[in-house]
């Protein structure tokens, strides 16, 4: 799960202090760390997760979403847990890519109603999870592809 976009932050690692404001006031880390510490912190979340407490709830913007493939830009703002830190380091990504990647092959052994609540799409379980750390991951990595352009 996610190997190709892992990769890809691997790839862009070396570029972290790289920023284009005509694309985002973010640097390359910045969208790196980020998109890193969303992976492992929804994946911590998911394990410890019991799939006895999971409520199938309707959300729109989730169907949205989901259907689409896409975030829209500059519209959500992201959890305090999830921000960088001031000043980011390569070391600092490059540890969260090597959690992510361990952590990432127990992914497969979840039940299926594991699940992660998202603060606007409600509890999503381990498919939903997929996908969504597949799109969230794949519009940073999208604004990184710009920003590097």
């Amino acid at each position: 799960m996610l190997d190709k976009e892992l990769q890809l932050i691997n790839k862009y690692t070396n570029h972290y202090k790289t920023v284009n404001l005509k694309i985002s006031k973010s640097s390359v880390g910045w969208h790196l760390d980020h998109s890193l510490k969303v992976i492992n912190l929804v994946n911590d979340t998911i394990k410890k997760s019991k799939e006895s407490e999971f409520k199938k709830e309707f959300s729109g913007l989730r169907l949205l979403t989901f259907t689409f493939g896409f975030f829209p830009r500059g519209k959500a703002r992201s959890p305090k847990r999830v921000l960088p830190p001031e000043v980011i380091l390569k070391e600092d990504i490059k540890n969260q890519l090597k959690i992510a990647k361990v952590d990432l092959k127990s992914f497969k052994a979840l039940d299926d109603n594991q699940f992660f609540t998202h603060p606007l799409f409600k509890q999503l379980n381990k498919r939903q999870t997929q996908k969504f750390l597949k799109l969230h991951t794949n519009h940073h990595l999208k604004i990184i592809k710009e920003i590097l352009r």
